[in-house]
């Protein structure tokens, strides 16, 4: 179900910087109406409202924090286009004396966010049309890297609760979209220690937007991510989508 962000409302999380900030960039270029930039401190989208004016509505919501989302879907009742960007990474390995308490922090806001996010707003796209979901993943969700294996596992769980959304709110009429991009020039890609081989945010804000008119169900933008999706795309399309044109 292809879906046209021009003269659309759309809302991201994390939208003041990183690949968030460059998601606004790009909506806003395509012709949106109207972005929520959702963010934990509403100052921190200042800069947002400074360069678009109007077309900027701050918008507080916390992943970690579940009525600042349920409050956040009351206000925002006109959102068409629901962008969750917003993620953490801490660096744990699988064997790191912290790794369970990482892991429950990275859950919370990686999983467990997507999860309120969707119960929050699935109904608002409902209301407005169906609209459309797009939940930033990683290749991290495919693979494990052992540095932050935490991390991993949390978007290995988003991604598969990703999935299940697809099915459920096509009966809604709400297309989804599993966004999985590799290393993006960011401060998480700097915390990470993959500087070195971040790629432009663009690939992946410019790639939402056109995955979405084309309907897709899953975006690989960047080399890395092709690379794996090169390897992925047979069982993704023959598997995973396959069951959810199945409903």
């Amino acid at each position: 179900m292809p879906f046209a962000v021009k003269d659309k409302v759309a809302l991201v999380t994390g939208a003041n910087r990183g690949i968030g900030r460059t998601i606004v960039d790009t909506l806003i270029a395509a012709g949106v109406k109207k972005v929520y930039a959702a963010v934990r401190k509403p100052d921190a989208a200042d800069p947002l409202v400074d360069a678009y004016g109007r077309k900027i509505a701050p918008l507080r919501i916390d992943l970690d924090d579940p009525a600042t989302i349920v409050s956040a879907a009351e206000t925002a009742s006109d959102v068409e286009l629901v962008i969750n960007n917003a993620g953490v990474l801490r660096q744990a390995s699988a064997l790191a004396d912290d790794a369970v308490e990482q892991l429950q922090y990275e859950m919370n806001v990686n999983v467990y966010g997507l999860m309120r996010m969707a119960h929050a707003f699935a109904p608002v796209l409902k209301a407005n049309g169906g609209g459309a979901l797009v939940q930033v993943n990683s290749v991290a969700s495919l693979r494990s890297f052992p540095p932050f294996a935490t991390y991993c596992a949390s978007k290995a769980a988003s991604y598969s609760i990703t999935q299940a959304l697809q099915v459920q709110l096509a009966e809604q009429g709400t297309q989804v979209l599993s966004v999985h991009p590799g290393p993006i020039a960011t401060d998480m890609a700097d915390d990470a220690g993959l500087q070195d081989m971040a790629e432009p945010p663009t690939l992946v804000s410019e790639g939402i937007v056109a995955a979405l008119a084309a309907g897709d169900y899953h975006l690989f933008p960047d080399t890395m991510a092709k690379q794996l999706w090169s390897e992925y795309e047979s069982f993704a399309k023959n598997v995973v989508e396959a069951r959810g044109s199945e409903g």
